[in-house]
């Protein structure tokens, strides 16, 4: 039986501030407000106390945080009801990732770059976010947005590309549809199968699906799949400098889950390639007032996370990993 129409929602809360004392109002006005009024959560009565719980667990944890001296600050959204274990199994890759660029084709030149670069700024090089839903198909977004972007700077045209056809199709290449895969590999598919569809015309549906790629509507091709070399941070701003957005992936855990503003930077995540979870696209970089430098970067948890559905993290220090697993595509027009 669900409770929360419109009619029912001011007695369940006077049920729950007696059950749980006035001290939790605020986390029962928070909640109600936030997941039934932004994100249409519905649950029935027992599974409402559940999700209650851990939402008030996940505040007291962000307010923790908050009220400490971090180069980052967390918020509510729309995972702040689940645990981080729920969370990881419905948003990031469960199936081991091997990234193989460990000697990469990227060329460096001496510089000097630019102290801030923000591809955002160009003219229409730069897709809006996207959402992934419940599928670990980061994967495809970063590659969807990496190569969406070269073509547009190639081409003057930004066209929305399919992540469904990467899920449904790219099986081949080591991907793993929702339970994961990588953008280098999604990169290789691309290139061997002789092009992506638009995303109008294969359209996300956000569940694995059987393929029905159409070699006749393919709008972008990759030439070749350029790899910098692991660990190589400083390729990667050579790379965003010059020449386009990069895919990399890196690990997340629990505190990115509540990521609201600022440089994120953790002590619990790993920097190695085997823990990599979630891959995303670098869009630019800058350095903080403070003298932080940071990397600009699109997620695809839609724009109700983090910045708009950006966020900033350390540069420099392979912060989780991020240096370990980086990719963009060479355009074949």
């Amino acid at each position: 039986m669900h409770y929360f129409l419109q009619d029912h929602k001011c007695f369940l809360c006077k049920i729950l501030i007696c059950k749980l004392g006035y001290s939790h109002y605020s986390s029962i006005s928070s909640y109600t407000s936030l997941f039934h009024m932004q994100h249409n959560k519905v649950y029935d009565t027992e599974e409402y106390y559940h999700r209650l719980h851990i939402f008030t667990e996940n505040r007291r944890e962000i307010d923790h945080h908050n009220a400490g001296n971090h180069s980052f600050t967390m918020g509510l959204n729309q995972f702040s009801d689940m645990t981080f274990e729920e969370f990881r199994k419905l948003f990031l890759l469960t199936e081991p990732q091997n990234c193989s660029a460990t000697t990469g084709g990227h060329v460096n030149r001496a510089g000097p770059y630019p102290e801030f670069v923000d591809w955002r700024m160009k003219d229409n090089v730069v897709t809006p976010v996207k959402n992934q839903g419940h599928c670990g198909s980061c994967w495809t977004f970063s590659t969807t947005g990496c190569l969406e972007s070269v073509n547009a700077i190639a081409t003057g045209k930004l066209i929305p590309l399919s992540e469904q056809q990467l899920i449904d199709c790219a099986k081949d290449f080591n991907n793993h549809g929702c339970m994961g895969g990588l953008p280098s590999q999604a990169f290789e598919y691309i290139k061997y199968n002789k092009g992506l569809m638009t995303e109008e015309d294969y359209p996300y549906k956000g569940h694995d699906d059987s393929c029905h790629f159409e070699p006749a509507l393919a709008a972008a091709f990759v030439l070749d799949v350029v790899n910098i070399t692991s660990y190589d941070e400083k390729a990667m701003v050579d790379a965003v400098a010059r020449l386009n957005p990069v895919s990399f992936g890196f690990q997340v855990t629990a505190d990115f889950m509540h990521y609201r503003e600022g440089v994120y930077r953790s002590t619990q995540c790993k920097n190695t390639a085997d823990k990599v979870n979630h891959a995303v696209l670098a869009v630019g970089y800058g350095v903080e007032e403070s003298g932080m430098p940071y990397w600009i970067v699109k997620n695809s948890w839609g724009t109700a996370w983090g910045m708009d559905g950006y966020f900033l993290i350390e540069r420099g220090k392979n912060m989780c990993g991020l240096a370990a697993c980086s990719s963009y595509p060479l355009l074949l027009i």
